[in-house]
């Protein structure tokens, strides 16, 4: 994929609309809305790494109440020719098609290599990947079992987004976040993990959500891993331009 020089590539992970009610994410939800209109402006691409709801379930019929102005911007930009690529979390990893056929915005679950300019990037929410984290990923299959999803389907709406919100923000069953705080190279899972991949393919960039940590760390033989944080503490993201990543924090010129 070819970026033109006057054009940028932007991503983001985590917002987590909704947590821990939506009434107090709404002023996040509005920032980040800002965040996209102005982005817009010098946007050849913008990557959603995943989490942008805490909790998130498509019935066939019915989508979770909310997240109008978000949404209406995404429809908004994607209508004016940008190109978005939505990569779903832990937190909405139940999303199906409805981005796709409403947003005409393309929905990964797992991670995927794209060539921008002369880089090559992995790109993913990042739950799941490495060694560790055992717990959530057996949590993962059961939340992910077509049985379990069928189950759950046939609770009434109101029922079945008041389980997942409850079990999203306050047992914290599909959440990654409670251990956000750097481990050190040499445990954190998702620097072995792409360590790991190195050895088979070379990557310039692997860039992942999920750990609310804005890291970036060299890998070596020019490659690096990349963290994007969160819109909940750090409100950063990830901007690519002249052949470079780069992490940036867009509240040191706006407060929430």
């Amino acid at each position: 994929m070819e970026i033109p020089n006057t054009k940028k590539v932007y991503f983001a992970s985590d917002q987590h609309l909704g947590a821990p009610t939506p009434e107090a994410s709404f002023p996040r939800e509005k920032l980040f809305v800002k965040w996209l209109e102005e982005i817009r402006k010098d946007a050849g691409v913008i990557f959603l790494l995943g989490d942008l709801f805490d909790f998130w379930f498509e019935y066939k019929t019915v989508v979770p109440k909310g997240f109008v102005r978000v949404l209406g911007k995404l429809a908004e930009i994607r209508d004016s020719g940008i190109p978005i690529y939505f990569f779903v979390g832990n937190h909405d990893l139940w999303m199906q098609d409805y981005f796709e056929k409403e947003l005409n915005i393309p929905v990964y679950h797992k991670p995927k290599e794209f060539q921008l300019n002369s880089k090559t990037f992995l790109i993913g929410h990042g739950d799941g990947l490495g060694p560790n984290d055992i717990g959530y990923k057996r949590m993962k299959k059961v939340f992910t079992f077509p049985l379990f999803k069928w189950m759950f389907k046939w609770l009434h709406p109101d029922l079945g987004v008041r389980l997942g919100q409850y079990m999203s923000v306050k047992n914290k069953l599909i959440s990654g976040d409670e251990d956000a705080k750097f481990l050190g190279e040499d445990k954190e899972w998702l620097v072995q993990y792409c360590k790991r991949k190195l050895e088979t393919k070379q990557y310039n960039y692997f860039v992942f959500g999920h750990r609310h940590l804005p890291l970036s760390i060299s890998l070596g033989k020019e490659s690096d891993y990349i963290n994007l944080g969160d819109w909940i503490v750090y409100f950063t993201y990830g901007i690519f331009e002249n052949d470079t990543l780069t992490l940036k924090k867009y509240l040191q010129e706006h407060e929430i």
